[in-house]
């Protein structure tokens, strides 16, 4: 009897292709309310800054591609995977009808975001859910922030960032680990997330044998509500005010090189790090790293029965 093979949706928040696609991306995340010219003048330059768009969209084709053939290489003709973003074509709603069409009976639905949260991975699972309905059973990958070997990856990031800082500063050197902000109020509904970020740093602070970290948030949006901290930037000048020299930037929420890595923490924190006097070094992000791929695949496997 041959076996049915089960189909693997990973979904990404997605990035603008091009510097035309920003306006219409940005307003997709702000839910069809076009962005004051200001706010897409502040988000083009930032763009700008990288080059004219983002990575993020490279990387997570090279994620995808990366998951699939581990799991080709693992299980020959078991998954069938494929990608559909949050906000930038291909769409999760543009993606998921495709197993249905398809014959598939079960997906996995995999998020490459290592936190849950009611306004993040909740969100994608819901969206996918809504397509695939009762004609396709849909696993639900929610997080993995404390698969071992995840965390065992990040602390080698790490420590191999440490060991560019001088010995003699390693006294007054902290890692700070970082994942990106959400409005306060996900907390009056018992989310989980800021819990998560904090077990998924003290694992990997264990595992690396850190003696000095520190718990940070960054990438803030632009509203009106409160969003959870303290931010990075006012971490940052706390602890040049405390005697830190050296300050390694681990964004432990994001598993690849996009705007929040390379403008928020390479530029952004990083002049603020200068006009300081810190050093800041980031660790090397995650992207499609071979082990990181062999993590996710054995992830996904291990939700396949």
């Amino acid at each position: 009897m041959t076996q049915q093979k089960i189909g693997v949706l990973v979904m990404a928040y997605g990035t603008p292709t091009t510097p035309a696609d920003v306006e219409a991306y940005y307003t997709r995340i702000r839910h069809g309310r076009p962005p004051t010219p200001e706010l897409l003048k502040e988000l083009q330059d930032r763009y700008n800054d990288l080059g004219g768009t983002s990575p993020l969209a490279a990387r997570t084709a090279a994620q995808v591609a990366g998951i699939a053939e581990q799991l080709e290489a693992r299980f020959p003709g078991r998954f069938d995977v494929r990608f559909g973003s949050k906000y930038e074509p291909p769409m999760i709603e543009d993606t998921a009808p495709s197993f249905i069409e398809d014959g598939f009976e079960h997906v996995i639905g995999l998020v490459l975001a290592p936190h849950s949260s009611s306004m993040s991975t909740t969100q994608y699972m819901d969206r996918a859910r809504a397509v695939l309905g009762d004609h396709v059973r849909l696993t639900e990958i929610h997080s993995w922030w404390d698969n071992p070997d995840f965390i065992a990856i990040i602390a080698d990031r790490v420590n191999a960032a440490l060991a560019t800082i001088p010995e003699e500063r390693r006294a007054t050197t902290e890692v700070l680990f970082s994942a990106h902000s959400l409005p306060e109020k996900i907390l009056a509904n018992g989310d989980t997330y800021p819990e998560q970020l904090r077990a998924s740093a003290e694992l990997a602070a264990a595992k690396a044998g850190l003696q000095s970290w520190d718990l940070t948030w960054q990438s803030a949006g632009r509203t009106a509500d409160p969003w959870i901290g303290p931010d990075i930037l006012d971490v940052l000048r706390a602890k040049h005010a405390a005697g830190i020299t050296d300050v390694v930037s681990c964004p432990i929420g994001f598993v690849s090189d996009h705007l929040e890595v390379l403008f928020d923490i390479d530029i952004q924190a990083q002049e603020l790090a200068h006009e300081l006097g810190l050093n800041l070094v980031r660790t090397v992000s995650l992207n499609d790293d071979p082990a990181f791929m062999a993590m996710l695949a054995d992830v996904v496997a291990a939700n396949a029965e």
